[in-house]
């Protein structure tokens, strides 16, 4: 496991956590997209992925990203792949069982990742 490369997931899945918890306080007003059978999308999602994927361009430029939301960018021998609000059906029911999952794969193998519960940290 690449100990610099976990380092940058936890900052960016704790940033997203952070949309996340603050998007609760508004779950009335938030615009739902039905991807599939209980498959759902919401603005917090987008939001906490393009908060995941700033993190990590931050600290490695040239990395790519496979997003629940946003798809494939990029390309490279890194890949940050990415679920930012992983539960989202429980999110928009207020039940407090979601979390933001990360994995990092290097040349098509995975060397980190992360599973991040907002609400207990």
């Amino acid at each position: 496991m690449s100990q610099p490369l976990l380092n940058i997931g936890v900052k960016a899945a704790r940033r997203a956590g952070s949309i996340i918890v603050r998007g609760m306080q508004n779950l009335d007003s938030l615009t739902i997209e039905t991807k599939g059978k209980n498959d759902f999308a919401s603005q917090i999602d987008r939001n906490a992925e393009e908060a995941i994927i700033e993190v990590v361009r931050e600290a490695y430029p040239d990395h790519a990203f496979l997003g629940e939301e946003s798809g494939v960018s990029g390309e490279g021998d890194v890949v940050w792949i990415i679920d930012p609000l992983d539960g989202t059906s429980n999110y928009l029911h207020g039940f407090p069982q979601f979390c933001v999952s990360i994995a990092c794969e290097v040349k098509g193998k995975l060397v980190a990742g992360l599973v991040y519960d907002p609400l207990r940290q």
